[in-house]
Protein backbone atom coordinates (compact mmCIF):
# COMPACT_ATOMS: atom_id res chain seq x y z
CA UNK A 1 0.00 0.00 0.00
CA UNK A 2 2.72 2.54 0.89
CA UNK A 3 5.27 1.18 -1.90
CA UNK A 4 5.49 4.53 -3.24
CA UNK A 5 6.15 6.51 -0.41
CA UNK A 6 9.23 3.99 0.40
CA UNK A 7 10.66 4.39 -3.41
CA UNK A 8 9.93 8.25 -2.81
CA UNK A 9 11.93 8.18 0.23
CA UNK A 10 14.81 5.85 -1.26
CA UNK A 11 14.93 8.06 -4.38
CA UNK A 12 15.17 11.25 -1.75
CA UNK A 13 17.63 10.10 0.57
CA UNK A 14 20.08 7.86 -1.90
CA UNK A 15 19.82 9.45 -5.18
CA UNK A 16 19.47 13.27 -4.55
CA UNK A 17 21.21 13.73 -1.26
CA UNK A 18 23.89 10.47 -2.07
CA UNK A 19 23.87 8.78 0.59
CA UNK A 20 25.16 5.42 1.20
CA UNK A 21 22.72 2.98 1.77
CA UNK A 22 23.14 1.00 5.10
CA UNK A 23 25.16 4.40 6.95
CA UNK A 24 23.24 5.47 10.11
CA UNK A 25 22.64 8.58 8.95
CA UNK A 26 20.56 7.33 5.83
CA UNK A 27 18.87 4.81 7.54
CA UNK A 28 17.68 7.07 9.78
CA UNK A 29 16.73 9.94 7.30
CA UNK A 30 15.10 7.16 5.20
CA UNK A 31 13.09 6.31 7.96
CA UNK A 32 11.79 9.51 8.96
CA UNK A 33 10.57 10.56 5.32
CA UNK A 34 9.10 7.47 4.63
CA UNK A 35 6.71 7.51 8.27
CA UNK A 36 6.28 11.66 8.18
CA UNK A 37 4.45 11.09 4.90
CA UNK A 38 2.82 8.00 5.49
CA UNK A 39 1.54 8.60 9.44
CA UNK A 40 0.60 12.35 7.90
CA UNK A 41 -1.59 10.81 5.26
CA UNK A 42 -3.32 8.67 7.32
CA UNK A 43 -3.91 11.22 9.75
CA UNK A 44 -5.46 14.11 6.69
CA UNK A 45 -7.62 10.88 5.40
CA UNK A 46 -9.16 9.69 8.51
CA UNK A 47 -9.42 13.06 9.72
CA UNK A 48 -11.56 13.52 6.91
CA UNK A 49 -13.27 10.73 6.84
CA UNK A 50 -14.37 10.47 10.98
CA UNK A 51 -15.71 13.96 10.36
CA UNK A 52 -17.66 13.34 7.55
CA UNK A 53 -18.90 10.59 9.67
CA UNK A 54 -19.50 12.18 13.02
CA UNK A 55 -21.72 14.81 10.44
CA UNK A 56 -24.21 12.16 10.26
CA UNK A 57 -23.91 10.04 13.37
CA UNK A 58 -24.64 11.80 16.48
CA UNK A 59 -21.42 11.60 18.60
CA UNK A 60 -23.60 11.03 21.95
CA UNK A 61 -25.59 8.29 20.71
CA UNK A 62 -22.25 6.64 20.04
CA UNK A 63 -20.63 7.08 22.68
CA UNK A 64 -23.71 5.85 25.03
CA UNK A 65 -24.24 2.72 22.77
CA UNK A 66 -20.43 1.26 23.23
CA UNK A 67 -20.97 2.38 26.67
CA UNK A 68 -23.58 0.40 27.83
CA UNK A 69 -22.88 -2.68 30.22
CA UNK A 70 -25.12 -5.06 27.66
CA UNK A 71 -22.48 -5.44 25.45
CA UNK A 72 -20.88 -7.48 28.15
CA UNK A 73 -16.94 -6.24 26.96
CA UNK A 74 -17.42 -7.08 23.19
CA UNK A 75 -16.63 -3.66 22.26
CA UNK A 76 -13.37 -4.02 23.33
CA UNK A 77 -13.02 -7.32 21.61
CA UNK A 78 -14.43 -5.76 18.34
CA UNK A 79 -11.76 -3.07 19.03
CA UNK A 80 -8.83 -5.47 18.97
CA UNK A 81 -10.45 -7.56 16.16
CA UNK A 82 -10.59 -4.44 13.99
CA UNK A 83 -6.58 -3.90 15.27
CA UNK A 84 -5.97 -7.27 13.73
CA UNK A 85 -7.17 -5.99 10.59
CA UNK A 86 -5.00 -2.85 10.17
CA UNK A 87 -1.60 -3.02 9.80
CA UNK A 88 -0.08 -0.45 11.09
CA UNK A 89 2.18 0.31 13.72
CA UNK A 90 2.20 1.97 16.86
CA UNK A 91 3.05 5.27 15.45
CA UNK A 92 0.66 5.12 12.61
CA UNK A 93 -1.80 3.62 15.13
CA UNK A 94 -2.24 7.01 16.64
CA UNK A 95 -4.55 8.96 13.85
CA UNK A 96 -6.73 6.47 13.95
CA UNK A 97 -7.05 6.64 17.58
CA UNK A 98 -7.17 10.73 17.37
CA UNK A 99 -9.97 10.03 14.92
CA UNK A 100 -11.74 7.22 17.52
CA UNK A 101 -11.56 9.45 19.95
CA UNK A 102 -12.79 12.52 18.08
CA UNK A 103 -15.81 9.94 16.93
CA UNK A 104 -17.02 10.24 20.44
CA UNK A 105 -15.77 5.83 21.24
CA UNK A 106 -15.22 5.59 24.48
CA UNK A 107 -11.22 5.99 25.58
CA UNK A 108 -10.99 1.96 26.86
CA UNK A 109 -12.27 0.79 23.57
CA UNK A 110 -10.01 3.08 21.42
CA UNK A 111 -6.92 1.87 23.63
CA UNK A 112 -7.85 -1.70 22.39
CA UNK A 113 -7.63 -0.99 19.38
CA UNK A 114 -4.46 1.20 19.85
CA UNK A 115 -2.49 -1.38 21.44
CA UNK A 116 -3.61 -4.75 18.84
CA UNK A 117 -3.00 -2.87 15.58
CA UNK A 118 0.61 -2.97 15.72
CA UNK A 119 0.93 -6.27 17.65
CA UNK A 120 -1.29 -8.31 15.45
CA UNK A 121 -2.17 -8.04 11.62
CA UNK A 122 -1.65 -10.14 8.55
CA UNK A 123 2.28 -9.36 7.80
CA UNK A 124 3.23 -10.40 11.75
CA UNK A 125 0.90 -13.57 10.99
CA UNK A 126 2.43 -14.56 8.03
CA UNK A 127 5.76 -13.74 9.41
CA UNK A 128 5.54 -15.57 12.89
CA UNK A 129 4.18 -18.75 10.98
CA UNK A 130 7.63 -18.58 8.49
CA UNK A 131 9.79 -18.01 12.10
CA UNK A 132 8.20 -19.91 14.45
CA UNK A 133 5.60 -22.13 13.44
CA UNK A 134 1.53 -22.70 13.51
CA UNK A 135 1.49 -23.51 16.86
CA UNK A 136 3.13 -20.19 18.35
CA UNK A 137 1.59 -18.06 15.48
CA UNK A 138 -1.66 -19.14 17.02
CA UNK A 139 -0.98 -18.73 20.32
CA UNK A 140 0.23 -15.55 19.57
CA UNK A 141 -2.49 -14.05 17.92
CA UNK A 142 -5.39 -14.98 20.58
CA UNK A 143 -2.97 -13.18 23.13
CA UNK A 144 -2.60 -10.06 21.68
CA UNK A 145 -6.37 -9.91 20.99
CA UNK A 146 -6.45 -11.14 24.59
CA UNK A 147 -3.65 -8.24 25.31
CA UNK A 148 -5.68 -5.59 23.72
CA UNK A 149 -9.10 -6.44 25.05
CA UNK A 150 -8.07 -6.71 28.59
CA UNK A 151 -6.18 -3.52 28.83
CA UNK A 152 -8.73 -1.91 26.97
CA UNK A 153 -11.12 -2.73 29.42
CA UNK A 154 -8.86 -2.00 32.72
CA UNK A 155 -7.98 1.71 31.26
CA UNK A 156 -11.91 2.05 30.80
CA UNK A 157 -12.21 0.87 34.40
CA UNK A 158 -10.53 3.65 35.81
CA UNK A 159 -12.12 6.14 34.37
CA UNK A 160 -9.32 8.21 32.14
CA UNK A 161 -11.13 11.10 30.45
CA UNK A 162 -10.07 13.76 32.43
CA UNK A 163 -6.85 12.90 32.00
CA UNK A 164 -7.21 13.85 27.96
CA UNK A 165 -5.08 16.93 26.72
CA UNK A 166 -7.40 20.39 26.96
CA UNK A 167 -6.71 20.01 23.37
CA UNK A 168 -8.19 17.16 22.50
CA UNK A 169 -11.97 18.52 24.61
CA UNK A 170 -11.57 21.42 22.44
CA UNK A 171 -12.29 19.32 19.34
CA UNK A 172 -14.69 17.30 20.78
CA UNK A 173 -16.81 20.49 21.54
CA UNK A 174 -15.99 21.74 18.41
CA UNK A 175 -16.98 18.46 16.30
CA UNK A 176 -20.35 18.59 18.21
CA UNK A 177 -21.02 21.96 17.55
CA UNK A 178 -20.36 21.43 14.10
CA UNK A 179 -22.59 18.59 14.35
CA UNK A 180 -25.61 20.40 16.14
CA UNK A 181 -25.55 22.71 12.90
CA UNK A 182 -25.56 20.34 10.18
CA UNK A 183 -28.80 19.17 11.77
CA UNK A 184 -30.30 22.34 12.69
CA UNK A 185 -29.61 23.63 9.14
CA UNK A 186 -30.28 19.83 7.38
CA UNK A 187 -27.00 20.99 5.48
CA UNK A 188 -26.12 19.09 2.76
CA UNK A 189 -22.62 16.80 2.06
CA UNK A 190 -21.21 19.50 0.22
CA UNK A 191 -22.08 22.53 2.52
CA UNK A 192 -20.54 20.34 5.13
CA UNK A 193 -17.30 19.56 3.30
CA UNK A 194 -15.89 23.30 3.99
CA UNK A 195 -16.65 23.35 7.76
CA UNK A 196 -14.82 19.87 7.67
CA UNK A 197 -11.97 21.29 5.75
CA UNK A 198 -10.98 23.69 8.74
CA UNK A 199 -11.10 21.56 11.36
CA UNK A 200 -8.94 18.92 9.56
CA UNK A 201 -6.96 21.73 8.95
CA UNK A 202 -6.82 22.63 12.43
CA UNK A 203 -6.38 19.24 14.12
CA UNK A 204 -3.15 18.84 11.77
CA UNK A 205 -1.74 22.02 12.10
CA UNK A 206 -1.88 20.96 16.36
CA UNK A 207 -0.37 17.75 15.84
CA UNK A 208 1.85 18.10 12.67
CA UNK A 209 4.88 19.18 15.33
CA UNK A 210 4.44 16.31 17.43
CA UNK A 211 4.01 14.14 14.84
CA UNK A 212 7.56 14.94 13.09
CA UNK A 213 9.25 14.87 16.55
CA UNK A 214 7.89 11.64 17.04
CA UNK A 215 9.16 9.98 13.84
CA UNK A 216 12.16 11.98 14.10
CA UNK A 217 13.29 9.86 17.68
CA UNK A 218 12.08 7.05 16.05
CA UNK A 219 14.32 7.72 13.26
CA UNK A 220 17.34 7.99 15.23
CA UNK A 221 16.88 4.86 16.97
CA UNK A 222 16.36 2.89 13.95
CA UNK A 223 19.36 3.77 12.09
CA UNK A 224 21.81 4.00 15.42
CA UNK A 225 20.64 1.23 18.16
CA UNK A 226 22.48 -1.68 16.92
CA UNK A 227 19.94 -4.98 16.60
CA UNK A 228 21.92 -7.06 19.69
CA UNK A 229 22.37 -4.44 22.12
CA UNK A 230 20.10 -5.71 24.42
CA UNK A 231 20.53 -9.58 23.86
CA UNK A 232 22.62 -9.59 27.23
CA UNK A 233 20.03 -9.01 29.79
CA UNK A 234 17.75 -11.53 28.35
CA UNK A 235 19.90 -14.44 29.17
CA UNK A 236 17.39 -17.54 29.99
CA UNK A 237 19.26 -17.79 33.84
CA UNK A 238 17.74 -14.59 34.32
CA UNK A 239 14.68 -14.99 36.60
CA UNK A 240 14.06 -11.31 35.62
CA UNK A 241 14.14 -11.35 31.80
CA UNK A 242 11.06 -11.25 30.86
CA UNK A 243 10.58 -7.35 32.43
CA UNK A 244 13.82 -6.42 31.73
CA UNK A 245 13.12 -6.74 28.08
CA UNK A 246 9.84 -5.25 28.05
CA UNK A 247 11.14 -2.13 29.52
CA UNK A 248 14.53 -2.12 27.25
CA UNK A 249 12.04 -2.94 24.34
CA UNK A 250 9.76 0.29 25.38
CA UNK A 251 12.11 3.03 23.95
CA UNK A 252 12.70 1.42 21.19
CA UNK A 253 10.58 1.91 17.24
CA UNK A 254 9.95 -0.60 14.67
CA UNK A 255 6.80 -2.41 13.15
CA UNK A 256 6.54 -6.34 13.46
CA UNK A 257 7.61 -7.52 10.20
CA UNK A 258 11.34 -5.39 11.32
CA UNK A 259 11.19 -7.02 15.15
CA UNK A 260 10.51 -10.42 14.22
CA UNK A 261 13.23 -11.52 12.22
CA UNK A 262 15.44 -10.15 15.35
CA UNK A 263 12.91 -12.11 17.96
CA UNK A 264 14.02 -15.16 15.77
CA UNK A 265 17.83 -14.49 15.97
CA UNK A 266 17.21 -14.19 19.87
CA UNK A 267 15.44 -17.31 20.21
CA UNK A 268 18.61 -18.65 17.34
CA UNK A 269 21.06 -17.97 20.28
CA UNK A 270 19.03 -19.41 23.07
CA UNK A 271 17.08 -17.14 24.59
CA UNK A 272 13.79 -18.40 25.61
CA UNK A 273 10.82 -17.73 23.34
CA UNK A 274 8.26 -16.00 25.79
CA UNK A 275 11.19 -13.77 26.37
CA UNK A 276 12.10 -13.03 22.85
CA UNK A 277 8.66 -12.24 22.29
CA UNK A 278 7.88 -9.84 25.58
CA UNK A 279 10.70 -7.92 23.68
CA UNK A 280 9.21 -7.78 20.22
CA UNK A 281 5.76 -6.68 21.72
CA UNK A 282 7.29 -3.92 24.06
CA UNK A 283 9.21 -2.39 20.43
CA UNK A 284 6.38 -2.94 18.90
CA UNK A 285 3.20 -2.26 20.93
CA UNK A 286 4.71 0.51 23.11
CA UNK A 287 7.66 3.09 21.96
CA UNK A 288 8.76 6.93 22.80
CA UNK A 289 8.58 7.59 19.31
CA UNK A 290 4.80 6.98 20.03
CA UNK A 291 4.39 8.40 23.52
CA UNK A 292 5.67 12.07 21.53
CA UNK A 293 2.52 11.78 19.66
CA UNK A 294 -0.14 10.59 22.37
CA UNK A 295 1.08 13.59 24.21
CA UNK A 296 -1.14 15.92 22.06
CA UNK A 297 -4.22 14.06 23.44
CA UNK A 298 -2.96 12.29 26.85
CA UNK A 299 -1.27 14.47 29.43
CA UNK A 300 1.84 12.94 31.03
CA UNK A 301 -0.26 11.05 33.67
CA UNK A 302 -2.73 8.96 30.91
CA UNK A 303 0.64 8.33 28.88
CA UNK A 304 2.32 6.87 32.16
CA UNK A 305 -0.92 4.71 32.97
CA UNK A 306 -1.62 3.50 29.20
CA UNK A 307 2.26 2.27 29.06
CA UNK A 308 2.50 0.75 32.62
CA UNK A 309 -0.82 -0.97 32.28
CA UNK A 310 0.22 -2.28 28.84
CA UNK A 311 3.95 -2.92 29.56
CA UNK A 312 2.62 -5.04 32.84
CA UNK A 313 0.23 -7.64 30.28
CA UNK A 314 3.30 -7.63 27.98
CA UNK A 315 5.90 -9.16 30.77
CA UNK A 316 2.49 -11.36 32.09
CA UNK A 317 2.10 -12.61 28.29
CA UNK A 318 5.84 -13.41 28.07
CA UNK A 319 6.06 -15.43 31.48
CA UNK A 320 2.85 -17.05 29.89
CA UNK A 321 4.63 -18.12 26.69
CA UNK A 322 7.57 -19.25 28.28
CA UNK A 323 5.75 -21.77 30.56
CA UNK A 324 3.53 -23.05 27.62
CA UNK A 325 6.41 -23.12 24.86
Amino acid sequence: MFDWIQNLADWLVYDVLNLTKGVHLAEALNFFIYDSIKILLLLFVIIFFMGIVNSYFPIDKVKNYLSRNKLYGLEYLMASLFGVVTPFCSCSSVPLFIGFVRGGIPLGVTFAFLITSPLVNEVAIGLFIGLFGLKTTIIYVVSGILLGTISGFILQKLKLEAYLTPWVKEVLANAQKEQDIFIAEKQSLKQRLSVIWSEVLNILKGVIPYVLVGIAIGGLMHGYIPEGFFEKYMAKDNLFAVPIATILAVPMYSNASGILPVAQVLVAKGIPIGTAIAFMMGVVGLSLPEAMLLKKVMTFKLIAIFFSVVTLCIIISGYLFNIIL
